[in-house]
């Protein structure tokens, strides 16, 4: 398992997929509790959950399997534009000796991927710096659903957020 406060290295998840996925949400890498637990955005601290569950009037299920299967059921992948990088703590801010994702790849194999969405800005830069964009893709990039993102009050991010809804098919 990756433990990320005795291995200097920090890998993310493989991707939340499946070949009707239409939108894809970008992180940047799981933060220490999230690599704890094996799980995307694991602290009880961050919204993202809430925020995917209030999209569409749900209660959020406890159940990390049932919360990845709502994702796909609502046309919704869920990846990191990293696949490793040295950080001491979960600040993106602190991210160093960064890899980024096969995204080549990994849009050949998921074509019906036409919206990337970016849950920071630090995931945006990661990508237009090593990836770029492609005019096959609409980019748009979302307040940080980060508990330390103080800047914008959870009814405010819920706001920006529901630009997702437009996308999705479920």
């Amino acid at each position: 398992m990756n433990d990320p406060v005795s291995n200097p290295i920090k890998t993310a998840f493989p991707p939340i997929i499946d070949e009707h996925c239409t939108v894809l949400l970008l992180g940047t890498m799981p933060g220490d509790r999230s690599l704890r637990l094996q799980q995307y955005y694991g602290h009880a601290g961050n919204h993202f959950w809430k925020l995917i569950y209030a999209l569409y009037d749900q209660p959020v299920e406890a159940d990390y399997a049932s919360r990845k299967s709502f994702l796909l059921e609502h046309h919704i992948a869920l990846w990191d534009v990293l696949e490793s990088c040295t950080c001491e703590g979960s600040l993106d801010s602190n991210i160093k000796n960064e890899v980024t994702n096969d995204f080549a790849a990994f849009y050949a194999q998921y074509p019906n991927i036409t919206h990337v969405f970016f849950d920071s800005r630090k995931a945006e830069e990661f990508y237009l710096k090593y990836v770029k964009k492609s005019p096959a893709k609409v980019y748009h990039l979302l307040p940080s659903p980060s508990g330390a993102n103080a800047s914008k009050t959870f009814v405010q991010k819920l706001d920006a957020w529901r630009e997702l809804l437009l996308y999705t098919k479920g």
